[in-house]
């Protein structure tokens, strides 16, 4: 857990694209320079871009997929977790936890 929180920090976390490179890394076993490269293509930025604050605000704005300061009627917890589901193709325990929670 360390060296993902480490890794997450070093690009900003959920300022930018920290966290989503991390849990590429960690999801997908990806080296961190195809971590970037993949969710850069996903998200529609350039590599450079997912360590800029200000440009990662308005993608991350617009995929749902949060932001550290609220945002009137945007998405938050879960349901920025399932967008993010969604923007990388990857599957999310918690997420997939939380749509067997509502089955039942």
């Amino acid at each position: 857990m360390p060296i993902s929180h480490i890794m997450a920090s070093g690009m900003t976390g959920i300022r930018a694209g920290g966290d989503l490179v991390a849990r590429m890394e960690l999801s997908k076993s990806m080296r961190i320079k195809e971590a970037k490269e993949y969710v850069a293509k996903k998200v529609g930025v350039d590599v450079f871009d997912l360590a800029d604050e200000y440009a990662m605000r308005d993608v991350r704005e617009e995929l749902g997929i949060g932001v550290i300061t609220s945002v009137p009627g945007a998405p938050k917890g879960i349901a920025a977790k399932m967008n993010i589901e969604k923007a990388l193709d990857t599957k999310i325990n918690c997420c997939d936890f939380f749509r067997n929670q509502l089955k039942q």
